[in-house]
């Protein structure tokens, strides 16, 4: 028995594909591709039944409102118009997606200035973060597109980011905003984590001199790329430089800090992660 008790709306964690598709199997539209069906009636209604039941394993959340899933899982280019794509929803999960992410660095970094808060907050909530998350969890593979999108085996970043904004937004109005809360603070918390060092809590530029005299035989430099600020308050803009490498910049508000993040910058990219210091 899955969540036996559990009334839709509510999150629970999900057992396998198979028990779960036992217990809610429908119809099947003839035209999936990849999770995808094709539009029905002009609205979100090609969205595979078991597209449906895998995004929701996906969140460990469970919809009352099944067809306000569907419009989660629809894009513009799957639907006979742009109202009946999760457009509106994505609009609305942008905002919501952020309210919740700076209640949560707010309660959970107290001694943090407005700026780093903010700095952070850019980070878990950018496009790249949304699509990555999005990716993680396979949404992708549950939307409802357009033959142009459906015929590609790579969804671009800004289709992923979105879905998963949209369905950030039909939790909430399936469940109200605890239920999105808590989704969210669940998904983004890894990502908060990489954005402050939390999960680390070394020192980069030693790590960073580890692995590139063990594996490279060469010692980090950093180039201060630049400056600004007044005397009593100057921000500083500094990369780490391996060989003829150049790795991604930082802003810090000293030359000590600043070199620090863009060893960690540099770590993440040579581990095939995205910089979670940016200079945006």
């Amino acid at each position: 028995m899955i969540c036996e008790g559990v009334p839709r709306g509510k999150v629970c964690l999900l057992e396998g594909d198979s028990q779960f598709r036992k217990r809610h199997q429908t119809d099947r539209s003839d035209d999936v591709s990849l999770g995808r069906g094709g539009v029905e009636d002009g609205v979100a209604g090609g969205v595979a039944e078991d597209a449906l039941e895998r995004c929701e394993q996906a969140l460990e959340y469970r919809f009352q409102q099944r067809e306000l899933l569907r419009t989660c899982l629809t894009h513009a280019s799957g639907a006979n118009h742009r109202l009946a794509s999760n457009e509106r929803l994505e609009f609305l999960g942008d905002s919501i997606l952020g309210l919740i992410v700076c209640e949560l660095l707010f309660r959970q970094f107290p001694g943090e200035t407005e700026g780093e808060l903010t700095r952070i907050k850019s980070i878990v909530v950018s496009r790249s973060t949304c699509a990555k998350i999005s990716e993680n969890l396979g949404l992708p593979g549950c939307m409802l597109l357009g033959k142009g999108l459906s015929l590609t085996e790579i969804i671009p970043p800004s289709v992923s980011a979105a879905v998963f904004e949209s369905l950030v937004a039909g939790v909430y109005l399936d469940g109200g905003f605890e239920a999105a809360k808590a989704l969210v603070s669940r998904l983004v918390q890894p990502e908060v984590d990489l954005a402050v060092g939390f999960d680390h809590g070394r020192n980069y530029k030693s790590l960073l001199q580890q692995h590139t005299q063990k594996h490279q035989g060469a010692t980090p430099a950093y180039r201060l790329m630049e400056e600004k600020g007044p005397d009593h308050s100057k921000c500083f803009k500094v990369s780490a430089q391996v060989g003829d490498q150049l790795f991604p910049p930082a802003w810090g508000s000293n030359k000590k800090e600043a070199e620090q993040r863009a060893a960690q910058n540099a770590l993440c990219q040579i581990e095939g992660r995205d910089p979670p210091h940016t200079t945006e």
